[in-house]
């Protein structure tokens, strides 16, 4: 797969260089910026070839040919953030990368048809390649899974508590648009909320993630 824009490059360059199979730049390099990739197979190209890979993304002329396959991961870790029917890739990397700056264990997706890793690698600087990721795609049956795991099961939602405490907590996420199902709401055992102090009661996803990721990971302030 590809993946582009300078800061996502660097940080797999840095990270995860065994999986870089080929660097592709559209920008001229001065020497100190070559001899840091000169240990990479380079190939450069020019702007419309750019655009075209990027589908005219900002690529910032960096761009990097990885060898990734997913792993997978089995339920465990004290902390687990789930994304239901959360289905833009931005909002899912922006998750991510928030969910691993901030501890979270695993990350479960469900409901969505399929995972575009080049999008979620991007949009989560990198962090997606070092976050377990694990989808899912039946909500409920997840929740009777986690449940025979011994973890509480908090969902983000008005009217709940400003913080949960416990050993295993799952935080679920619901759609973009229209938040929590009611099915999964009714098998909750705990609501998490952020409190508006304005007549506003709107937050992006990964906004709100972030929120409620360190309430439930740090003491809340």
């Amino acid at each position: 797969m590809t993946v582009y824009g300078k800061r996502v490059v660097e940080y797999i360059i840095q990270k995860h260089e065994g999986i870089v199979k080929e660097l592709l730049i559209a920008k001229k390099l001065d020497k100190k910026e070559l001899n840091k990739l000169k240990r990479f197979k380079i190939n450069f190209i020019d702007n419309k070839t750019a655009q075209k890979i990027s589908r005219n993304g900002n690529h910032q002329g960096y761009f990097a040919k990885i060898d990734f396959i997913p792993k997978a991961w089995d339920i465990s870790g004290n902390k687990i953030l789930v994304l239901d029917n959360v289905t833009d890739m931005g909002n899912i990397g922006a998750i991510t990368r928030t969910a691993y700056a901030l501890g979270i264990d695993l990350l479960i997706i469900t409901g969505i048809k399929e995972l575009k890793w080049p999008q979620v690698i991007r949009t989560s600087a990198g962090a997606a390649l070092d976050m377990k990721i694990l989808t899912f795609q039946n909500i409920l049956d997840l929740i009777n899974i986690l449940k025979t795991k011994g973890y509480i099961i908090a969902g983000a939602a008005v009217g709940g508590e400003c913080k949960i405490t416990g050993e295993k907590i799952a935080l679920i996420m619901g759609n973009e648009g229209e938040g929590l199902k009611k099915k999964v709401k009714e098998k909750l055992d705990k609501i998490l909320s952020i409190d508006m102090k304005n007549d506003f009661d709107s937050l992006n996803v990964s906004v709100a993630a972030g929120i409620l990721i360190d309430r439930i990971t740090n003491e809340c302030k």
